[in-house]
């Protein structure tokens, strides 16, 4: 497929799939039920960081999380004494259990407290993968959970940080299709990457837009040059046509 033709096909399967429908079964329906920016970001994040495995599954423990918050997250993170933590206990979501909700609570708490919360973490001028990376060093930096340092992907270890990418995806990219939530303004959109999962991954090689077989760092950085030559503003967008059409399509 010539190169005219390629990105003529994805922004069509890209307008096809950024449509409202799309949240009835993705996760992005968690933050989607929240008005106050804190709230936003934190159900998201957190939604974020449970989003592997099935959907269905994701979307109901992720409401969980919200519900045992009292669907007032940043409240909650803000405000919660030590014996309102137990509302937390008897939480799983595969390998994050309870104790690493805990953990996260209060690393988040750290994070809104003392610096600046989440967006200004991600808004300076290095590269999105290595804000990544550095939020993660001040994230764990105050409460310390060995177990629960691997549920926030380090970049600069390999880690093609499919969840994190699209935390950043929902709160950057604007809201003009009714999907993403563009609560974030200080950080453009030419900067996101791709969130590279099995889907993504798969139909990009099939595609002809990363040669490499890993899911990894490197591979991201690869899809990342790939989408931006077909949009340097906006690369991100092509998420929706490479996840429909390996989901939706089985392409």
């Amino acid at each position: 497929m010539e190169f005219s033709e390629l990105k003529a096909f994805m922004d069509e399967k890209a307008y096809q799939y950024e449509h409202p429908d799309f949240i009835e079964s993705d996760p992005i329906q968690i933050p989607r039920s929240y008005q106050l920016k804190e709230d936003i970001e934190i159900a998201g994040f957190l939604a974020a960081t449970i989003a592997w495995g099935n959907r269905k599954s994701i979307i109901k423990n992720a409401k969980s999380m919200m519900d045992r918050m009292g669907n007032s997250p940043y409240d909650f993170i803000i405000n919660a004494k030590e014996h309102h933590l137990d509302a937390l206990d008897g939480f799983v979501h595969r390998t994050f259990n309870a104790e690493d909700f805990k953990c996260f609570v209060l690393n988040l708490r750290e994070i809104y407290s003392n610096h600046g919360g989440l967006e200004y973490q991600f808004s300076g001028t290095s590269s999105i993968q290595e804000q990544i990376s550095d939020f993660k060093a001040l994230f764990f930096s105050e409460h310390f959970l060995k177990r629960s340092t691997k549920h926030l992907a380090d970049p600069k270890k390999g880690s093609a940080a499919k969840r994190i990418n699209m935390f950043l995806r929902w709160m950057v990219r604007p809201n003009t299709k009714g999907v993403d939530l563009g609560i974030w303004k200080a950080i453009p959109t030419s900067k996101l990457s791709c969130p590279l999962d099995v889907h993504t991954a798969n139909v990009s090689r099939k595609l002809g837009l990363v040669k490499r077989n890993q899911n990894d760092h490197k591979t991201l950085l690869e899809l990342d040059h790939s989408l931006r030559m077909m949009d340097a503003n906006d690369p991100v967008k092509y998420d929706y046509a490479l996840f429909g059409l390996g989901v939706f399509e089985k392409f």
